[in-house]
């Protein structure tokens, strides 16, 4: 098992085992647990899903599932209010009562993950709609490391 530490305040993601450090992005609303406030939640979770290991780079996703498309500038033109969730998807689930897990504040029916978005989009600061981001390439190499119930501890 692997231990994934997220910092909000350095905007890094550190898989402890391998010293290995990527940027991310978290959410631009803060962090908070609650259901519909677009906020990164934080404490312990743990990986629940790895989804899109075989998909292209910059592979495109709507509810969990890849739509045959890919990101370029051009489609993103065409849909521009679109979340872009692109490459790879490890959705996480809380695993503290009441305050990551059940209710209004669980991060699995909140759908939070740690996936690809376009590049241009890391700019070193909060920006998503409370999943963390990473580069394309990154979430590649991040997601083989990686497996099913391993833990990732957000804090700031």
């Amino acid at each position: 098992m692997s231990r994934i530490d997220v910092c909000i305040t350095t905007q890094t993601l550190t898989l402890i085992e391998l010293n290995k450090t990527y940027a991310i992005s978290s959410a631009k609303n803060g962090l908070g647990e609650d259901m519909g406030s677009e906020c990164t939640p934080r404490g312990l979770h743990k990986i629940r899903a790895k989804i899109g290991a075989e998909q292209d780079l910059n592979s495109v996703f709507i509810g969990r599932r890849p739509t045959g498309e890919i990101y370029t500038p051009a489609l993103s033109a065409q849909f521009p209010k679109r979340d872009w969730i692109l490459t790879r998807i490890l959705w996480l689930g809380g695993l503290e009562p009441n305050f990551n897990r059940y209710g209004k504040k669980d991060s699995t029916w909140r759908y939070i993950y740690i996936h690809g978005c376009p590049d241009h989009l890391m700019q070193g600061q909060p920006e998503s709609h409370g999943c963390l981001r990473m580069s394309n390439q990154d979430i590649v190499d991040f997601f083989d490391y990686v497996q099913v119930g391993d833990e990732v501890f957000i804090y700031q």
